[in-house]
C-alpha cells in the first residue's frame, strides 16, 4: 500500500465519527483562528478561480464563495469522509454551480484532469500543512503552478512562543491526539520556495504566535 493510501486511510479513521456527528466544525471554530483572516486576504480577481488544498468539510469553500460571488472555487482532499461532508455543505449553501470538490493527493494531482483547470489565481491551505506528510512538496507544486500574479495563502498553527507554557503544553497534547504537527519552519520554507520561483513571501503572526499566516506572491 502506498504512503498516500496509508495517509488517506488514517484521515478517514480520524474524521469519520467527527464528520458524522458534526463534531469537527463545532469544535474547530474555537481554535482554527487563522481561517477567516486568510479568506479575507485572498482577494481573487473577478472571474478567477481559486483552489483549496485540504478542503475538509467545505466550510472555507462555502464561506469564500459567499465573500467572492464572481469567482469559481475548487477543493481537493485525501479523505473521502471529509468530501462527503463538503459536498453536502456546498449543496446546502446553494453553491454547486460555482464550487466543486474532488478526492486527490495534494502531492501529485492534475487540476486539468480533475477540474479542467490549467492553473489558479489563488491557492490556499487552511490548517492542513500540519497534517500533510509531504507539505513542503505540496507548497512547491502549488507555487510552481501559479500564473504571474497568482498567490498561495497558508494558515496554520504557529510556534506559540508568546503563550504561557501551560497553554502551549495543553495545545501540543491536543494536537498530538489528532495527528497534527505544527510546522515551526513554515516561514523559512515559504521564503525558500518564494526565492526558487521568483516570488515574494510575507508572514503574519496572530494571537501571540498561536496562528501563522504565510503568503507567497508569484512575480
Amino acid at each position: 500500500m502506498s504512503a498516500a493510501s496509508d495517509h488517506a486511510l488514517l484521515m478517514d479513521r480520524i474524521y469519520r465519527w467527527q464528520r458524522r456527528f458534526g463534531i469537527y466544525d463545532a469544535t474547530r471554530k474555537y481554535y482554527l483562528l487563522g481561517r477567516d483572516p486568510l479568506l479575507a486576504g485572498l482577494a481573487p480577481p473577478s472571474g478567477g478561480c481559486v483552489l483549496e488544498i485540504g478542503c475538509g468539510t467545505g466550510r472555507n469553500l462555502v464561506k469564500a464563495a459567499k465573500l467572492y460571488p464572481h469567482v469559481r472555487f475548487h477543493g481537493i482532499d485525501i479523505s473521502q469522509e471529509m468530501l462527503v461532508a463538503a459536498e453536502a455543505a456546498i449543496a446546502g449553501a446553494g453553491q454547486k454551480d460555482r464550487v466543486r470538490v474532488a478526492r486527490a493527493d495534494a502531492a501529485c494531482f492534475d487540476p486539468q484532469m480533475l477540474f479542467g483547470q490549467a492553473n489558479y489565481d489563488r491557492i490556499f491551505i487552511s490548517y492542513a500543512v500540519s497534517m500533510i506528510p509531504q507539505w513542503q512538496r505540496v507548497m512547491e507544486i502549488a507555487v510552481a503552478g501559479l500564473p504571474p500574479g497568482g498567490e498561495l495563502h497558508i494558515a496554520d498553527f504557529g510556534d506559540m512562543r508568546d503563550l504561557p507554557r501551560w497553554c502551549r503544553n495543553a495545545v501540543d497534547t491536543w494536537l498530538g491526539w489528532h495527528h497534527v504537527t505544527p510546522r515551526t519552519d513554515l516561514f523559512a520554507v515559504s521564503s525558500q520556495v518564494a526565492a526558487t520561483h521568483d516570488s515574494v513571501s510575507e508572514e503574519r503572526r496572530l494571537h501571540r504566535g498561536f496562528s501563522w499566516l504565510a503568503t507567497i506572491r508569484k512575480g
